[in-house]
């Protein structure tokens, strides 16, 4: 792969892995702590602007990079990679969001959860396999992140329940 191809690569893996954990620790603390209308908002919310704040952070930091290390890329490559972790980002936080849509809770938070843990280690597994390392050690890593973020997601609504 061109090293372009790996920024881009690199931008949809942390696009993807920040939306399942912080979208899933949100909507699961949102799950125990709320009812199934603040779950929506909130995670409606959280996924459009986070996703958009990503894509941005993105695009600028990597817009930074280029003009301060004067390296000789794309000239696409900022806006490319700022894009790729907003729709990365956006839809990754569709994976804890939808079990709220289409299910009732408890059921929802654990669909929600599930599916974000699932979708977490597969990310790490991929990972491992681009990089060429244990892609069972990737996956474990990932996942182990993005389960802590829903345990303390829960215990924060459960503490603050309204």
């Amino acid at each position: 792969m061109k090293k372009t191809n790996l920024e881009y690569v690199r931008s949809v893996i942390f696009g993807i892995e920040d939306s399942l954990v912080s979208t899933t620790g949100l909507i699961a603390g949102l799950s125990v702590g709320a009812d199934r209308k603040v779950v929506l908002l909130g995670g409606a919310v959280a996924i459009a602007i986070e996703a958009l704040s990503m894509g941005a952070g993105e695009y600028l930091s990597d817009d930074a990079v280029q003009e301060i290390d004067k390296i000789k890329r794309h000239s696409q490559g900022p806006l490319l990679s700022g894009l790729l972790m907003l729709v990365s980002y956006f839809l990754a936080g569709l994976v804890p969001l939808l079990p709220v849509v289409f299910f009732n809770y408890p059921g929802s938070l654990i669909f929600s959860i599930v599916f974000a843990l699932i979708g977490l280690f597969l990310l790490g597994y991929v990972k491992g396999k681009l990089i060429h390392v244990s892609p069972i050690k990737g996956g474990l890593k990932i996942l182990f992140v993005g389960g802590m973020a829903a345990l303390l997601g829960v215990l924060v609504g459960l503490v603050f329940k309204v």
